[in-house]
């Protein structure tokens, strides 16, 4: 089974960078073959897709972030990122790593807290 762990979340003012990671363990051949990426959930609303990177690095952002941040992919150490700049109150959530096999399945990790102080 592919396990993914986020870290990186913190408490940063609202002007600040941030860098999220998520690290997957399994077969590297499978999870090299995934689509990635980074979703988050604000506090009393739907969890919406923040961005996605492919395995053949084709990249994917929410307009509210498209120009702040960042997904990049390392598949030697089966690890995404996610740099956060100029972030914002409006960007305090719950952010969740993703990952796809194909159309067979889907995973999650379990999260981790950003949060942005204005």
């Amino acid at each position: 089974q592919v396990q993914l762990v986020e870290s990186g979340g913190d408490l940063v003012q609202a002007g600040g960078s941030m860098r999220l990671s998520c690290a997957a363990s399994g077969s590297i051949g499978i999870i090299n073959t995934m689509d990635m990426g980074w979703y988050r959930q604000a506090p009393g609303k739907q969890r919406e897709l923040v961005a996605t990177i492919s395995s053949s690095a084709n990249t994917n952002y929410a307009d509210s972030v498209t120009g702040r941040f960042t997904i990049t992919r390392d598949k030697a150490k089966k690890t995404i990122y996610l740099q956060m700049n100029n972030l914002v109150p409006a960007d305090t959530a719950v952010y969740y790593c993703w990952a796809r096999f194909a159309l067979l399945r889907t995973y999650w990790g379990p999260g981790t807290q950003v949060t942005v102080s204005s």
